[in-house]
């Protein structure tokens, strides 16, 4: 099949400018796993594939074209089969986005993963598609790597009980997740059998190595249905440690509550932005005939709450900044003898003893030079109180 010469806009052999240089006349499921391969090789973040554009790679935080002409209908649903299958259309068609993991073995020694997102859209005046594919790293970070203060990582592996990581979509929840598990599996006395249950999963841990440790990962919708069957599905497996990708619903929450109190360790996300909100926002997804009571029973479960944003960071890259704090024997002793309306302007007040705030957070990156000034004044007034 013909291939055409590369284009460059910036000089340099390994320019992110630079094109496929096999891009074929027309994309074919042939030709799919080759060009995202060669997007990994280039250092791509994302990869975003959509109806009449060409291809883009996100190098660095900018988008570069891979393709030098853009696609067709037909082009994108070979894509569309390579990855999801052919059934795709028939649920976009539902009004459903898709989520999936993708992965590509080259050889039997390597593979690369994606995080894949389908999304119907309008172009041109018709019904098309965007494809966004996040290159996964092929282990898991440590937290050294990202960088986690000694209080969080001193707090982050309880007996048992919640550890809750919150803040908005594409703030690293599921990357430091998966750094505090393998942080869990790579104790020397090991940490039993873990139980994980994600939509999609992200990172495995194939090569951390854990001889007194087990992990087994399932994906949610693919393997059960939801993460509340996630939940009592590991209640009936012995686990010492439950990680729940999301409690975005009553029944998740009060599964993981009870997991929680009945001497299992629960890691899960929320999209919630500080300590104080995401308690009040897990709180409210309760009918308010049942919430003093749950209220209740989630603070008794309570260990950790982290909250993350990812800010850019001075010379490139992104800067995880962090809002968290420790619940312990004393700080739930307090908040169960008090009405638990009363609770954010409480922990508050007690964040400074037993956590830091996102404001401190910030205020320590900005003046370490690490973030540039609009970014601080953002991150300074994005908790507290009111939430």
């Amino acid at each position: 099949m013909a291939t055409r010469k590369p284009i460059s806009l910036i000089k340099g052999e390994n320019s992110p400018a630079e094109t496929w240089p096999d891009e074929p006349v027309r994309f074919l499921e042939d030709h799919v796993d080759d060009f995202l391969m060669w997007c990994v090789s280039k250092g791509s973040s994302d990869v975003t594939i959509q109806s009449d554009r060409t291809i883009y790679n996100e190098i660095s935080g900018r988008l570069y074209p891979a393709t030098y002409r853009p696609l067709d209908s037909a082009e994108i649903n070979a894509f569309l089969h390579k990855i999801y299958g052919p059934e795709a259309l028939a649920k976009l068609a539902s009004a459903a986005d898709l989520d999936l993991s993708y992965e590509i073995r080259p050889d039997r020694y390597s593979r690369s993963r994606f995080r894949v997102n389908i999304t119907a859209i309008l172009s041109k005046g018709r019904d098309s598609v965007q494809i966004t594919m996040r290159v996964l790293p092929s282990d898991p970070p440590t937290f050294a790597q990202l960088g986690i203060e000694e209080d969080i990582i001193k707090n982050w592996s309880p007996r048992q009980g919640l550890v809750v990581v919150t803040g908005p979509t594409g703030s690293g929840k599921t990357t430091l997740l998966a750094a505090g598990i393998r942080h869990r599996l790579e104790n020397k006395n090991g940490c039993g059998k873990i139980l994980s249950y994600e939509a999609p999963i992200e990172y495995t841990y194939d090569n951390v190595n854990s001889p007194h440790s087990v992990i087994a990962q399932s994906e949610i919708p693919r393997h059960l249905p939801d993460f509340y069957k996630g939940v009592r599905n590991a209640l009936r497996r012995k686990p010492e440690i439950i990680l729940v990708g999301e409690a975005r619903d009553r029944e998740t929450i009060n599964a993981a509550i009870e997991a929680g109190q009945t001497g299992h360790t629960v890691y899960t996300t929320t999209h919630t932005i500080g300590v104080a909100a995401t308690i009040r926002r897990m709180i409210s997804t309760f009918e308010p005939e049942e919430r003093t009571e749950r209220a209740y029973a989630l603070m008794e479960s309570l260990r950790l709450i982290v909250t993350q944003a990812l800010v850019p960071k001075i010379g490139g890259g992104r800067l995880g900044v962090r809002e968290w704090m420790a619940f312990d024997d004393r700080v739930r002793e307090k908040l169960l003898g008090m009405d638990f309306n009363q609770w954010s302007p409480e922990i508050q007040r007690m964040i400074d003893q037993y956590g830091q705030t996102m404001e401190k957070s910030a205020t320590q990156a900005f003046e370490a030079q690490l973030i540039e000034r609009r970014p601080y004044l953002m991150l300074s007034q994005s908790t507290g109180a009111g939430g």
